[in-house]
C-alpha cells in the first residue's frame, strides 16, 4: 500500500507542470498586504513628484505675508507657513526633492560600491587590501554622521547633499557585494569560465554581478528609505536643501515652532517622511522574501 502511494505521488509530481520563477516571485511578493500598501504609497509619491507643477495648487515659492500662518481651509488645504506659502504645494515639491536625492544617491553609490566590492573579491591581493581597508575606515563612522560632516564641509545645497549621502552610502554596497562575490566566485561555473580562458571583464559582468544582484536589489530598496530620512535630517539641521527650496526636513524644522497654533505645518511633512520610509522598508521586505532561495518553493 505504501509503495503504491509513493508511486502515485511520484507520477502526480511528474504530471504537474513546472511553476515559473516569475509566478513564484509574484505569488510570494503580492501575498503580503503591507507590500501592496507600500507600492500604493510609492506610486502616489512618484506620480505627485512627476506631475508636481500640475498637482500643486499654488506656487510653492511665492510669498504672501498677508496669508501668513493660515489654518487649513478650502483655499489652502494644509494651511500656509510663516511666509504665506501654501503647505500642500511645498509638500508636493518636497516629495520631488526627496525622490531626486534618494534615487541619484543610491544609483551612484550602488554602482561604485558594487564595482569596488567585486574587484576586491575577484582580484584579491593588494587590490583587496587597499579597497577593503579604505572601506573599513569609512564604515567606522555611522552613515548619517559621515553625511553630516561631509555636508558641513561642502555646504548646503541639493548637489552637496547628494555628494555627501553618496559617499556615506558606498561602504554598505562595497561590503555586501564583497561578501557575495567571495562565495559566488568559488562556484563551479565561475571556475569553468576561468578554466576556459574567459577574461576577467566577462566573468565579472556576465556572471559575478548578475548572480549577486538579487540580494543587492533588497539593499538598494531599503537604502532609498534610509537616504530620504537622512536628507530630511540634514535639512532639519539646516545644512540640507537651501531655502526657499522645498524639503520635508526643513518644513518640519520651520513648523515645530508653531505646534500649538498650527500643528499641521510639522505633522504633514513628518507624516510624509514616515510613510515613505515605511513604504520602502515594506517593499524591501517583500523583495527579500520573494528572492530568498528558501522561499522559492512557495507558489
Amino acid at each position: 500500500m505504501k509503495k503504491q502511494e509513493i508511486e502515485n505521488t511520484t507520477s502526480l509530481s511528474e504530471i504537474l507542470p513546472p511553476t515559473s520563477e516569475w509566478r513564484r516571485f509574484r505569488r510570494v511578493f503580492f501575498q503580503r498586504k503591507l507590500v501592496l500598501f507600500g507600492i500604493i504609497v510609492l506610486g502616489l509619491l512618484i506620480v505627485s513628484a512627476v506631475f508636481a507643477p500640475l498637482l500643486a495648487p499654488y506656487d510653492p515659492y511665492e510669498q504672501d505675508m498677508s496669508s501668513s500662518l493660515l489654518q487649513p481651509s478650502t483655499h489652502h488645504l494644509l494651511g500656509t507657513d510663516l511666509f504665506g506659502r501654501d503647505t500642500l504645494s511645498r509638500l508636493i515639491y518636497g516629495g520631488r526633492t526627496a525622490l531626486m536625492v534618494g534615487f541619484i544617491s543610491v544609483g551612484v553609490a550602488s554602482i561604485i560600491g558594487i564595482l569596488l566590492g567585486v574587484l576586491a573579491a575577484y582580484m584579491g591581493g593588494i587590490v583587496n587590501i587597499i579597497i577593503m581597508r579604505a572601506n573599513d575606515t569609512l564604515m567606522s563612522l555611522p552613515m548619517l554622521v559621515m553625511a553630516l560632516v561631509i555636508a558641513a564641509l561642502l555646504g548646503s545645497g541639493i548637489h552637496n547633499v547628494i555628494i555627501a549621502l553618496t559617499i556615506a552610502t558606498i561602504p554598505a554596497y562595497t561590503r555586501t557585494t564583497y561578501g557575495l562575490a567571495l562565495s559566488i566566485k568559488e562556484n563551479d561555473y565561475i571556475l569553468a569560465q576561468r578554466g576556459m580562458g574567459s577574461s576577467s571583464f566577462r566573468t565579472i559582468f556576465l556572471h559575478l554581478i548578475p548572480n549577486a544582484f538579487p540580494p543587492l536589489i533588497v539593499l538598494i530598496t531599503m537604502q532609498l528609505g534610509a537616504l530620504i530620512l537622512a536628507e530630511a535630517g540634514l535639512s532639519f539641521l539646516g545644512i540640507g536643501i537651501k531655502p526657499p527650496g522645498a524639503a520635508w526636513g526643513a518644513m518640519v524644522n520651520d513648523g515645530y515652532k508653531y505646534l500649538q497654533e498650527n500643528p499641521v505645518l510639522s505633522f504633514a511633512p513628518g507624516l510624509s517622511i514616515m510613510m515613505v520610509v515605511f513604504a520602502f522598508n515594506m517593499l524591501g521586505d517583500g523583495l527579500r522574501d520573494s528572492l530568498d532561495p528558501k522561499l522559492r518553493g512557495l507558489i
